[in-house]
C-alpha cells in the first residue's frame, strides 16, 4: 500500500476531528460566544450544509490544479477556517468559520478519494479506499473524545488550535508523502465534460443508494445517547464507552468491506443494507433489553457507514473516478446525515425514542430497493474498480 494512502487518511482524520469538535464542546462554546445551545447546534448544521452544497463548487474551482496542489490549497483554506474558529470573538464569526471549513473538508474528501484511485494498483484499490476512509472512521472513534478532552481542560479555543496544529502536520506529511501528479484524463475536457457524466441515470441511482445507507445509519446514531440512557437504562458514564465500542465496530467493518468492495460491490451493498434493516428493526424492538440492544447497536456499526468503500466503487463505476464525481458523492453522503438526523428528531417528537430506529430500518429497506435493477440485470460480482481507470503512470518524484 503506498505511503500516500496513509497520509491522505491523516488529512481526512484532521477534518473529521474539526467537524465533531463543536458537538463535544457545546456548553463551553455557548458560554464563550454568548449563545444558546440550539444556536451552537446550528454550527453543526452549517458545517454539514456547507459540505453538501459548497464542496462541489470548490472542487470545480480546483479542477485545473494538479492533485497535490489542490490538496495543499484545501489545507490552507481549512487552516484559515480553524484559526478563525479558534480566535472567533462572536457567534457570527464562528458561523463563518464553520462554513469555510465545511466547504474545504468536502472538496478534500473528493480529491483524496480520486487521488487514491490513481496511486494504487487495481488489485488493492478497494482496500486503499477503505484505508483512506479509515480517517473518517477513526475520526468518529477518537475525534470527538479528543477534542472534548482538550476543550474541557484548556478551553474550547485550545481545541480548535489543536485541530489547526493537526492540519499543519497533515499538510506537511502530504508534501513529503504524496507524489506530484499531472492532471488526469478525468480532470480534463472542461466543466461541460465533467458535468456530462451526471446525465447517466445509473449514477443518480448509485448516489441515492449512498444517501439512504447513511440516512438509515444516522437516524439511529444521532440519538444513541438518549436511546441508551432512557430506553436501555445505561448510566451517562457508560455511554461514552459504548460509543467507543461502536466506533471500533465501524473501523473493523470498514476494513472487511474494503477487501470485498472491488469484486462484490452490489452483493456487499445488498448484504449491508439487509443486515442494517434487521439490526435497526431489532434494536427498535429490544432497546429496553441491555445485551441485545448493545449487540444490535454494534451490528449497525459494522454494516452502516462501513459501506463507504463499496459505495465509492459503485459510484465511480457508474460515473468516473474524477474529483467532481467523488465530491458530489460526498455531498450525497452528507445529505444522508442531514436527512437521517433531522427526520429522526421529528420522529422522536411524534412517536418517541424508538421512532428513529424504525425510521432507520425503513430507510435501509428503501435503499435495498434501489439495488434491485442491478441485482436483476447482472450478478453481484461486477467489474473491479480498476475498470474505471487504467493504472496512472504519471507519478513523478516530489
Amino acid at each position: 500500500m503506498p505511503r500516500a494512502v496513509y497520509v491522505l487518511a491523516l488529512g481526512i482524520f484532521a477534518m473529521v476531528t474539526s467537524e465533531f469538535a463543536v458537538a463535544g464542546l457545546m456548553p463551553q462554546l455557548a458560554a464563550g460566544l454568548d449563545a444558546t445551545i440550539p444556536q451552537i447546534g446550528y454550527l453543526i448544521s452549517a458545517f454539514a450544509v456547507a459540505m453538501a452544497a459548497g464542496g462541489p463548487f470548490m472542487t470545480v474551482a480546483l479542477l485545473r490544479l494538479r492533485p497535490r496542489t489542490a490538496l495543499m490549497t484545501l489545507f490552507a483554506i481549512f487552516l484559515v477556517g480553524n484559526v478563525l474558529a479558534a480566535t472567533a470573538p462572536t457567534y457570527g464569526v464562528m458561523l463563518v468559520a464553520r462554513v469555510v471549513t465545511g466547504v474545504a473538508a468536502q472538496a478534500f474528501f473528493g480529491v483524496a478519494v480520486s487521488l487514491t484511485v490513481r496511486l494504487t494498483a487495481p488489485e488493492v484499490r478497494g482496500r486503499a479506499i477503505a484505508m483512506v476512509m479509515n480517517g473518517l472512521m477513526v475520526g468518529t472513534l477518537l475525534g470527538l473524545p479528543l477534542s472534548t478532552f482538550v476543550g474541557e481542560r484548556l478551553g474550547w479555543r485550545a481545541a480548535f488550535w489543536a485541530v489547526s496544529a493537526l492540519t499543519v502536520l497533515a499538510a506537511l506529511s502530504t508534501v513529503r508523502g504524496v507524489p506530484r501528479l499531472e492532471r488526469s484524463a478525468d480532470d480534463g475536457g472542461g466543466l461541460r465534460a465533467h458535468l456530462g457524466v451526471f446525465r447517466r441515470p445509473g449514477l443518480w441511482l448509485a448516489l441515492s443508494t449512498s444517501t439512504l445507507i447513511i440516512g438509515a445509519t444516522f437516524s439511529a446514531f444521532s440519538y444513541l445517547n438518549p436511546i441508551l440512557t432512557r430506553l436501555t437504562g445505561f448510566g451517562a458514564e457508560t455511554v461514552p464507552l459504548l460509543l467507543v465500542a461502536y466506533g471500533a465496530a465501524t473501523v473493523a467493518g470498514n476494513l472487511v468491506v474494503g477487501r470485498l468492495a472491488d469484486r462484490h460491490t452490489i452483493g456487499v451493498l445488498a448484504c449491508g443494507l439487509a443486515l442494517n434493516a434487521v439490526f435497526l428493526t431489532g434494536f427498535a424492538l429490544l432497546a429496553h433489553v441491555r445485551v441485545p440492544a448493545v449487540l444490535l447497536m454494534l451490528g449497525v456499526g459494522l454494516v452502516g457507514v462501513t459501506m463507504n468503500p463499496a459505495m465509492v466503487t459503485r459510484v465511480q463505476r457508474a460515473g468516473n473516478a474524477g474529483p467532481l464525481v467523488n465530491t458530489v458523492h460526498s455531498s450525497f453522503i452528507t445529505l444522508g446525515v442531514i436527512i437521517g438526523s433531522s427526520a429522526g428528531g421529528l420522529a422522536i417528537d411524534t412517536a418517541g425514542l424508538r421512532a428513529p430506529l424504525w425510521l432507520g430500518g425503513g430507510l435501509a429497506a428503501l435503499g435495498l430497493l434501489t439495488l434491485v435493477p442491478e441485482l436483476v440485470r447482472r450478478p453481484a460480482a461486477g467489474p473491479a474498480i480498476s475498470d474505471v481507470r487504467d493504472p496512472d503512470p504519471a507519478v513523478r518524484p516530489s
